[in-house]
């Protein structure tokens, strides 16, 4: 499963993974906020019209399960919104957008399993609309799309040389880019076909 997106649902795929495959899971999956049109900010660099149904709820405990399964650590964005299933965290990431008092989030927070680093870390990177501190001038090709700095920078500080990764959402493909970029092997699996 060497450097490969895949069109399917991650569970299919996954029950098929054989136990710790993977080094790293990085994965971005729905938060169940119910993600809508008004929820969006459409300015004239975004596409104008995602389809979020994707966003209606969060994946059930199997997903987790199975992530856990067939990886030896995991970082999970959106952990607080998964921390019923996932238990308590004590080294999260936070994501930092520098965004000052805009009508965005002002950062994201994600879960980390007991293997990694122990204690928080914090990424600052400015992410808000527009204004992007990397990627200037990009369209975002998804709702929640992260920047591939970010990804690298996860890459750089929680990965090791010769590391698997996997991402369960690639969406718009950040992760699958940085693993590229940084050398690592990695399977990426997208269900959208347009995302794909």
């Amino acid at each position: 499963m060497k450097n490969k997106i895949i069109l399917a649902d991650c569970m299919d795929i996954m029950k098929d993974i054989p136990d710790k495959y993977f080094e790293l899971a990085i994965v971005d999956p729905p938060y169940g906020i119910n993600l809508k049109g008004q929820n969006i900010i459409k300015n004239k660099n975004d596409i104008k019209n995602y389809d979020t149904s994707w966003d209606n709820k969060i994946p059930d405990k199997s997903y987790f399960d199975e992530l856990v399964r067939i990886s030896k650590n995991q970082i999970i964005w959106g952990g607080n919104y998964f921390l019923d299933i996932l238990g308590y965290c004590k080294a999260p990431i936070i994501w930092d957008k520098l965004n000052g008092e805009s009508m965005y989030a002002d950062g994201e927070m994600a879960w980390t399993s007991k293997g990694l680093p122990k204690n928080l870390k914090i990424w600052r990177h400015q992410w808000c609309g527009a204004f992007k501190h990397s990627e200037r001038g990009n369209i975002n090709i998804h709702p929640t799309q992260k920047p591939v700095a970010l990804y690298r920078w996860l890459l750089q500080n929680y990965a090791k040389p010769g590391d698997k990764i996997i991402d369960t959402h690639s969406g718009s493909g950040s992760l699958a880019c940085a693993c590229h970029l940084e050398k690592f092997d990695f399977l990426a699996i997208e269900k959208d076909a347009d995302y794909y």
